[in-house]
């Protein structure tokens, strides 16, 4: 069941990330993939995403793990589930597998060795928005809810949102399925959380 001031707040944020000119957005999306390079180890396992409409590219943190020598993974969600895989990221003109989702919205589904969550060191997680508790607002998929609840109890895999500064509000509502993420990164610079 879909929550109507989830909707609104996530109508509002698409809004505001819609309406960066593309001097502003080269700019921060620039600045974040710097700060995010100190996350970079060499043989490090990162989940990464591919982005769907304006979500944040990470075309140039991606070009820099992978000359570091970090491995990057992408999601991966089988048919009937919501919890989700991870697959090596796909070397230059490697063929999907199939998409996932329809229209705008659709997401390249690669073939490869699949990990779960809890393998992975870092995990960079989009959102399309973020509050100052960690406490995030995605596409209302539950797919990465799912994921990192699975995680709960495991080897806790580091989780950075990533996005623009206007996607940062100081509380979203929550609900008791919702779980923090551990930082995230923006343009304005690093955020911290603490989770409960």
């Amino acid at each position: 069941m879909r929550n109507p001031a989830k909707s609104a707040l996530r109508k509002q944020f698409r809004r505001a990330r819609a309406q960066m000119g593309a001097d502003e957005r080269n700019a921060a999306t620039e600045n974040i993939s710097r700060l995010l390079k100190p996350y970079i180890k060499k043989g490090r396992k990162i989940g990464v995403y591919w982005p769907i409409g304006k979500e944040l590219r990470l075309d140039g943190f991606v070009r820099a793990a992978q000359k570091r020598g970090a491995k990057l993974y992408l999601p991966y969600i089988e048919p009937n589930t919501r919890r989700m895989w991870f697959t090596p990221y796909p070397a230059d003109g490697a063929k999907q597998e199939r998409k996932r989702g329809r229209a705008k919205l659709s997401v390249p589904q690669f073939t490869g060795k699949k990990i779960r969550v809890h393998q992975l060191s870092l995990l960079l997680v989009p959102i399309v928005g973020i509050d100052k508790r960690g406490y995030r607002l995605g596409q209302a998929g539950g797919y990465y809810d799912a994921t990192l609840s699975a995680m709960k109890y495991r080897l806790q895999t580091q989780t950075l949102g990533v996005g623009f500064g206007c996607q940062l509000t100081d509380t979203l509502p929550t609900e008791p399925h919702d779980i923090p993420l551990n930082g995230f990164v923006s343009e304005l610079g690093v955020l911290k959380f603490r989770r409960p």
